[in-house]
């Protein structure tokens, strides 16, 4: 169970690596279009729905990713105070509840909402002679399958946790900086950053009682 939860995970990482791009994407196009109005008066009516799209794009594709890593924003305030099979308790009856039907909603109309916006090769309105936009409404389905995939190794981990007591491991890529452990790999002490501290702001004073 823990290689296919795992290769799961695989998937969206690697998805929402690709789709991170997109990033890049984005800045230059933005920075193009700054020149273009700034030093040549020659601005481009489809730079806005392209870095709508663009950005929209990378919004639904990094949503499995962002739930493979735990990263979706939740209150905190009294979940981290409690042990693993409660939270997996409170986890899975959300997941039950509330996501996996929003997202299947999500799946389900995206897929006909799509299907319509091909039918009639659908064209931005927000200018005229607008790009296409059929081929951005296609990533509404696709992104919601890959959130459903996702949802049901979140779930699978979840009865786990139950079982076990323990949250079973996950696929990193990025992590946030622990402190303290970066204390102890360069074997660097509390007292020791306040002496420096101390030796940095004596430095300083000297210099300024110099004439």
């Amino acid at each position: 169970m823990q290689k296919i939860l795992l290769r799961i995970d695989r998937i969206s990482t690697w998805v929402g690596q690709a789709f991170s791009w997109l990033i890049l994407a984005l800045t230059f196009l933005m920075t193009y279009e700054i020149f273009a109005r700034r030093f040549f008066d020659a601005p481009h009516a489809w730079v806005f729905d392209a870095q709508l799209q663009l950005y929209g794009v990378l919004f639904m594709m990094a949503g499995a990713y962002t739930l493979a890593k735990s990263g979706h924003v939740r209150g905190d305030v009294l979940y981290g105070f409690f042990s693993p099979r409660v939270q997996a308790g409170i986890d899975l009856t959300l997941y039950v509840a509330f996501f996996i039907p929003g997202v299947m909603a999500l799946t389900f109309a995206g897929t006909f909402y799509a299907a319509d916006a091909w039918r009639i090769k659908e064209m931005s309105s927000v200018m005229v002679d607008g790009p296409p936009i059929y081929t951005f409404k296609s990533f509404i389905p696709l992104a919601g399958a890959l959130m459903i995939l996702q949802g049901t190794a979140e779930i699978a981990r979840c009865v786990i946790c139950l079982k076990t007591g323990e949250w079973p491991s996950r696929v990193r890529d990025v992590q946030e900086v622990d402190v303290d452990e970066l204390k102890k790999m360069v074997n660097v002490k509390d007292e020791d950053i306040q002496a420096l501290d101390k030796f940095v702001i004596e430095q300083e004073q000297r210099k300024e009682s110099k004439p």
